[in-house]
C-alpha cells in the first residue's frame, strides 16, 4: 500500500475566520492593504448570522444605506470585495490554530486544508453557526449518506425515493415544497410534532395545495428511534400525539431544524477570554497572541457595542495593524477617492477592465 501523503500547506498573508458582514468587510480592508486572504465559514454561503437570522428582515443602521435586508447587505459586501482574489472555504470549520516556530500561524480545517498565515482575523460572531442535529441513537452513521442537515448533499439522488423533510419552520416547509414541485422524488413527507407550521401565508397556501394534490404527506409525529438493515437506514420509529408507535419507511431524511452558534475550538487556542469573548487591544484589535486579531461580536473591550457598524470600524483598524506588523513600519493613510494605488487594487484605474469610461 502507498503511504497517504499529508495535505500540502498553503501559504497566505491572512486568514479570516467568519464570512458574516464584518468578516467580509475585513477581507475588503485587507485587500486595500494588498494583503491576500483565505476566508473560512461554517455555513455553505457568505453572510453568516446576518443572512441566517435576518435574511429578509430590514436593517436600518448601515451608514449610507437607509434600509437593506441581511441578504442584501451580504450581496453588497460581496460586490465590494470582488476586485480582490479572495480564496473561499465555505461549509468548513477551523479545527485547530497554532503558532509556529517562525511566528506564523497554522490554520487547520475540517476539510483537511492547512493554511500557513502571517495573520489571522477571527470574525466568528457568537461562534460558528452549525445545524441543530437529531438526538436519536445510531443515526450519526447515516449522516452524509441518507441523513442530511439543512440541505441535501449535492450527491444525494432523490429520484424515485421517499424523502422525509423534518422541521416546522419556513426553511423546512420551503424545502418540502421545492422537492414536491421538482417531481423527482417518489414521495415527499413533511414531519413535525404538530400539524402546525411557521411560515409565510403564501408558502402555507402552497403547502396545502400540494397536500390536497397528494404530492406532500404531513406526518404529525415525533422521532423516537431508527430501523436499519445492515448499512442501510430503512425507517424511522415515530410516535403520534396519542402515543401510538409505528415505523415510517424512508430513503432520505433531510432535517431542517435551524442552526445554533458554537464557540467550538476557539476556546482552546490559548487566547485571553472574558465570558466567552476574546479580549483585544483597541489600537489594532489584536488578541493576546501576536498575529491574531478579533473583530465583531466575538471580541470584548471597555465600551464594546455589538453593532455591525462598530465591527466595520474594528476591521479597518485591524487591517492597518496587521499591515504595519507585516511591513515593520507605519502604513501611510491613503484615500480611495484619490489614491492611484488603491484605484489599481480596486480595478478602477484608467485602463483596467472595471474602470468607468471617461469622456
Amino acid at each position: 500500500m502507498e503511504a497517504l501523503q499529508a495535505p500540502a500547506v498553503v501559504e497566505t498573508d491572512a486568514v479570516v475566520i467568519g464570512a458574516g458582514p464584518v468578516g467580509l468587510f475585513q477581507a475588503f480592508q485587507l485587500g486595500l492593504q494588498g494583503i491576500t486572504v483565505h476566508l473560512i465559514d461554517a455555513l455553505p454561503h457568505a453572510g453568516g448570522q446576518c443572512v441566517e437570522l435576518y435574511g429578509d428582515k430590514p436593517i436600518y443602521d448601515i451608514p449610507g444605506i437607509p434600509v437593506c435586508t441581511g441578504r442584501g447587505l451580504a450581496d453588497l459586501l460581496l460586490q465590494q470585495i470582488a476586485p480582490f482574489k479572495t480564496q473561499w472555504h465555505l461549509n468548513t470549520l477551523v479545527s485547530a490554530l497554532s503558532v509556529q516556530s517562525d511566528e506564523r500561524l497554522l490554520v487547520e480545517t475540517s476539510q483537511g486544508t492547512q493554511l500557513l498565515a502571517r495573520s489571522v482575523f477571527i470574525a466568528a460572531g457568537v461562534g460558528a453557526f452549525v445545524p441543530r442535529t437529531l438526538k436519536v441513537d445510531g443515526i450519526e452513521r447515516f449522516v452524509g449518506t441518507q441523513v442530511h442537515y439543512q440541505n441535501l448533499h449535492s450527491t444525494a439522488n432523490v429520484a424515485g425515493r421517499h424523502v422525509v423533510v423534518h422541521g416546522g419552520d419556513e426553511p423546512a416547509v420551503a424545502r418540502a415544497v421545492e422537492l414536491a414541485e421538482q417531481g423527482q422524488a417518489a414521495r415527499v413527507s413533511l414531519l413535525h410534532r404538530r400539524d402546525v407550521f411557521q411560515a409565510p401565508d403564501a408558502l402555507l397556501q402552497r403547502l396545502q395545495q400540494l397536500r390536497d394534490a397528494g404530492r406532500i404527506h404531513v406526518e404529525a409525529v415525533q422521532i423516537t428511534g431508527i430501523e436499519a438493515a445492515g448499512e442501510q437506514l430503512t425507517a424511522l420509529q415515530v410516535v403520534d400525539a396519542n402515543g401510538s408507535s409505528r415505523a415510517l419507511a424512508l430513503d432520505l431524511l433531510l432535517a431542517v431544524l435551524g442552526i445554533s452558534p458554537r464557540l467550538g475550538p476557539i476556546a482552546d487556542w490559548g487566547l485571553a477570554m472574558d465570558r466567552k469573548q476574546l479580549v483585544v487591544d483597541t489600537a489594532s484589535f489584536r488578541t493576546s497572541v501576536p498575529g491574531i486579531y478579533a473583530v465583531g461580536d466575538i471580541n470584548t473591550y471597555p465600551g464594546k457595542r455589538k453593532l455591525i457598524l462598530c465591527g466595520f470600524h474594528e476591521a479597518t483598524l485591524a487591517a492597518f495593524g496587521a499591515a504595519e506588523t507585516m511591513k515593520g513600519d507605519k502604513v501611510a493613510l491613503q484615500y480611495t477617492t484619490t489614491s492611484p494605488r488603491l484605484h489599481q487594487l480596486l480595478g478602477v484605474a484608467p485602463g483596467t477592465a472595471t474602470a468607468p469610461a471617461g469622456h
